[in-house]
């Protein structure tokens, strides 16, 4: 596989929400992108994107060489990877559709060319199945939005190298992400199991009339959110138990813990609490527009990516 420093051209294949801000990203850090997309509209769309992103991006800082000019745009697929150092993938979240593109990807890529999936809970073992080089197909899937947020889980199939697990985690961390190894194949892998859990109870506690959307939004932005942005909840809660850390937390907490786990709600998303949760977030938005939101978000992102750069 070729080493984080060979890597100059990153294709893009697929230029939805997902693929727009990879560009973005990839290009803040000083890279070419040539990215592609069927779609008749994907390139403009891609443009204003990254030209909407460009100025936040501006402000957390742009790497040497970094420059939208250094975007190109084709539909023609084998042309965008034929000639990358890198690919990134963020097509439709279908098994059947992402396992006949990796196939078609992998046979143009260059072979020491690693390919990346953005998805977000499919196994690349079912992905890579049709390849003819499945060694070096790996998940290296971001969070949202990817030219913002650090995280990228990368996880491997198996028939996926250990070198391109490790390339691709030099890859990221040389880019300024932070990936992590997941070990093991798991729907949704780690970061969206840990939020679709944390989301279970809050629609439990919205439908159950424990507290109100805002209220809950609030309980977690407000409180352990604010330690969430800093550390883990393991690591949290080894500061929680004092001087005895972890182990004189679970020596006082443990049972409070597992009473707390067997009485946590499983909802349902029906019409009803659709309803209900629509309602709720219209009311904490109050009248702010999606755009006047994702400004307020970036601005607070801004600020604590900035203090984390200098731990």
């Amino acid at each position: 596989m070729k080493t984080p420093d060979q890597i100059h051209r990153v294709a893009i294949v697929g230029t939805g929400l997902i693929g727009s801000s990879w560009a973005a990203f990839y290009l803040a850090r000083g890279l070419t992108v040539i990215a592609t997309d069927p779609a008749p509209d994907a390139e403009q769309k891609l443009r204003h994107y990254i030209d909407h992103c460009w100025p936040v991006l501006e402000q957390l800082g742009l790497s040497p060489g970094a420059s939208r000019e250094r975007l190109h745009f084709t539909s023609d697929l084998n042309a965008a990877i034929e000639k990358a150092d890198f690919v990134q993938e963020n097509g439709p979240e279908r098994e059947e559709f992402k396992v006949q593109l990796f196939a078609r990807m992998d046979a143009v890529a260059p072979a020491d060319v690693i390919l990346a999936s953005s998805t977000s809970g499919l196994a690349m073992t079912a992905i890579q199945r049709d390849c003819a080089h499945p060694g070096r197909c790996v998940v290296g899937h971001p969070f949202n939005p990817p030219h913002l947020i650090p995280l990228v889980e990368v996880v491997g199939g198996q028939a996926t190298s250990p070198d391109t697990i490790e390339s691709a985690l030099n890859f990221y961390r040389r880019c300024g992400k932070h990936p992590i190894h997941i070990k093991k194949e798991i729907p949704g892998h780690v970061a969206n199991r840990l939020q679709a859990a944390l989301w279970r109870e809050a629609v439990h506690l919205v439908n159950e009339g424990v507290a109100t959307v805002s209220d809950v939004d609030a309980a977690v932005s407000w409180g352990p959110g604010l330690r969430w942005g800093l550390m883990g909840p393991h690591l949290i809660l080894h500061l929680g138990g004092g001087q005895g850390g972890m182990s004189h937390f679970l020596d006082h907490l443990a049972g409070p813990f597992s009473r707390w786990w067997q009485d946590l709600g499983s909802p349902e998303l029906t019409p009803e609490v659709q309803a209900k949760l629509i309602a709720g977030v219209n009311a904490e938005a109050a009248g702010r527009s999606i755009n006047e939101l994702e400004a307020e978000r970036n601005r607070l992102l801004l600020g604590l990516l900035k203090l984390r750069r200098h731990e």
